[in-house]
């Protein structure tokens, strides 16, 4: 039913006329490889709770046997639940080979640092060799080729766009991705107003975990109108010094909210810090918190993008 190809240039032409299309076969690229399916997948197995929230809003529930790592980091809302229904977690974090097998799945969604490691036992090579076909979050392709283009929103686009093929509905996805479009067109930096400079706080004390460039936050931060301080790093996520934090003076803080209300742990920290506490962002209470399905890809992207917008430039009473 599935097939992995390698070569490039079957990969172009493949990509060209298949994409895209609702009937089958379709064939996708993912992170550079090439995947080919000959009827949309039945037992489907999702990892994290950003992807899950990709495969909720094309409706495919019924095509998914279990996801993996949501309740192993993170407080669900409401939606999230109501959407799930009764499909099974697997595992709280990230899913061994062993269970994940177990589960006979016909496809595993995931990414790098998305329930699969560079170094680990999951790999789009070691479920191929089991029959299981990868896609691969492609924010994370990152990992694998230590370069590439600055993050935009075209990462949540296209993945939609992949995902929506590879189940046949493609015309479902193009629609969704069209009015995100529109919402985010309608976002604008007021013309008088200097973009606001962002940053992004994760955790960590002596190392701040942030976003650099290849992150999705710095794309949510574009299309909102300001600049992630960070954008300059070479990495999607990682650490830095407090002295960069500082060098780069931010006006904006974001906070990452795993547990619905964690945030005020982070915001507590930045206002008794001896030296984060000097920043304008910190003593003016410039921040926002984002719940962590909001600043990775996934649909909460484009409600995060007009958050952001309004509290970069608010409507001048």
């Amino acid at each position: 039913m599935r097939k992995l190809l390698a070569s490039s240039a079957l990969m172009l032409s493949a990509i060209s006329v298949n994409t895209f299309a609702s009937s089958f076969p379709v064939t996708v690229d993912s992170c550079g490889r090439t995947v080919t399916f000959d009827q949309a997948p039945t037992k489907a197995v999702i990892h994290d709770q950003n992807m899950s929230q990709m495969a909720f809003a094309l409706g495919i529930q019924k095509n998914i046997a279990a996801l993996t790592g949501i309740t192993g980091w993170y407080k669900t809302n409401a939606k999230f639940d109501a959407d799930r229904g009764d499909i099974p977690e697997l595992a709280p974090k990230n899913p061994t080979l062993e269970n994940l097998i177990a589960a006979e799945p016909d496809l595993f969604f995931a990414g790098w640092n998305y329930g699969m490691r560079t170094d680990g036992e999951l790999t789009p090579q070691s479920l191929g060799k089991l029959g299981v076909p990868v896609l691969e979050l492609s924010e994370s392709c990152v990992h694998l080729t230590k370069s590439g283009p600055d993050a935009s929103m075209s990462l949540l686009y296209d993945d939609m766009l992949r995902l929506g093929a590879v189940f046949g509905v493609k015309e479902k996805a193009q629609s969704l991705v069209d009015q995100w479009k529109a919402r985010i067109s309608a976002v604008s930096k007021p013309a008088d107003k200097k973009a606001v400079r962002v940053f992004l706080y994760d955790s960590g004390e002596d190392k701040i975990f942030t976003s650099g460039r290849f992150g999705m936050p710095t794309a949510l931060i574009r299309a909102a109108g300001g600049i992630n301080v960070m954008d300059n790093i070479d990495t999607s996520w990682g650490k830095v010094g407090i002295e960069s934090v500082m060098d780069a003076q931010p006006e904006f803080i974001i906070l990452v909210d795993y547990q619905k209300g964690g945030w005020k742990s982070s915001w507590e920290f930045l206002k008794n810090h001896p030296v984060l506490s000097t920043l304008d962002a910190v003593k003016n209470d410039r921040f926002l918190p984002l719940e962590y399905g909001e600043i990775t890809p996934g649909p909460l992207n484009i409600e995060a993008v007009e958050k952001l917008a309004a509290k970069f430039y608010p409507a001048e009473s």
